[in-house]
């Protein structure tokens, strides 16, 4: 079943030249049990729209459309619906360890707060569900790591003990926004194990948010391309990653560094992203675009359906776009 469903969903931030839109009519479903990866450049909306469902939009951050989650409207909710929701509901996992733990308060106090908050534990009771948290994300020592602060583990363990803290109160839905960037290689590969091994045993529902498609490869279900806060192209992972058909996929996993790679250069996308403000008409990636043609820069741009489940929004005949060569 449907458990998050966003339709038409526009966020519009408040800038130094007036209100822009960061986010532009984007919709999405996410079923029970299932992982969604939300990909693209920096700037490219994925936060903002992790932000918008947790209610947790920047200062003047407006948001319009539609978030519809386990059935009920939740966009536009009241301050006191969120604190109930976040934590409880939907749970996020932040980009840095080190700066979304406070370095002031042992890991006990704030794995335990919101589970007596949401939960109305008693101290004790909420302790030896630390205790079992931390065990189940694989922190060695869990009695000892209560009684420590953060700045006396390593990066990967601090981003355990956030993924223990949004597992607290067992959500249905858990937001992962770039949970892997500031780890090296080895330690990103643990954290993602970890991810789908709670998915598997909780029947949990997953939204990891990145610029890396690899990270995506082995994780996810389905994949939802963005490029200036507007969907490009979205299908199953499988599918879409081993035949992306919007010339932006196309480039992104081209860009990717690999052992069939070897001694051949690595191929880039030509130009930057558009500045927030001042995305481009009709197709937003259409300056950097090597198919490019005037009908691009006219807007409306409608979706067209690939296969089951995978659409592309590039009014370009896709199908005779052939897939960029490694060179």
């Amino acid at each position: 079943m449907t458990l998050l469903n966003v339709s038409d969903l526009t966020v519009t931030l408040a800038t130094s030249t007036g209100d822009a839109d960061a986010v532009r009519n984007l919709s999405f479903s996410l079923d029970g049990g299932e992982i969604l990866g939300i990909a693209g450049e920096s700037g490219s909306g994925k936060t903002m729209t992790a932000l918008s469902i947790m209610g947790l939009l920047p200062y003047k951050g407006k948001a319009s459309g539609s978030i519809n989650f386990d059935g009920k409207e939740v966009l536009g909710s009241s301050k006191k619906k969120y604190q109930h929701m976040r934590g409880k509901e939907i749970s996020m996992i932040f980009q840095d360890p080190m700066t979304s733990l406070h370095p002031m308060l042992t890991v006990q106090t704030q794995l335990t707060e919101h589970m007596r908050y949401h939960d109305k534990m008693s101290k004790s009771a909420a302790r030896e569900s630390a205790l079992k948290l931390l065990d189940t994300v694989k922190i060695p020592d869990p009695a000892s790591a209560l009684r420590a602060h953060p700045s006396q583990f390593s990066g990967g363990m601090r981003q355990r003990i956030a993924i223990a803290m949004a597992l607290a109160c067992e959500p249905k839905l858990l937001i992962a926004d770039e949970p892997t960037t500031a780890l090296d290689v080895t330690v990103q590969a643990g954290i993602l194990r970890l991810l789908h091994q709670i998915r598997d045993e909780r029947n949990l529902s997953i939204m990891i948010i990145t610029h890396d498609l690899g990270v995506l490869s082995s994780l996810t279900d389905k994949i939802l391309i963005m490029y200036a806060g507007s969907e490009v192209e979205s299908g199953p992972a499988r599918e879409l990653l081993s035949n992306p058909r919007h010339p932006y996929s196309q480039g992104l996993i081209a860009a990717l560094p690999g052992a069939s790679r070897e001694g051949k250069f690595l191929t880039s996308i030509d130009g930057m992203p558009p500045e927030l403000g001042n995305f481009p008409s009709g197709c937003a990636f259409h300056p950097r675009c090597g198919f490019a043609e005037d009908r691009c820069s006219v807007p409306p741009i409608d979706a067209t359906v690939v296969s089951k489940g995978h659409r592309i929004y590039c009014p370009v005949n896709p199908f005779a776009h052939d897939r960029v060569e490694q060179s």
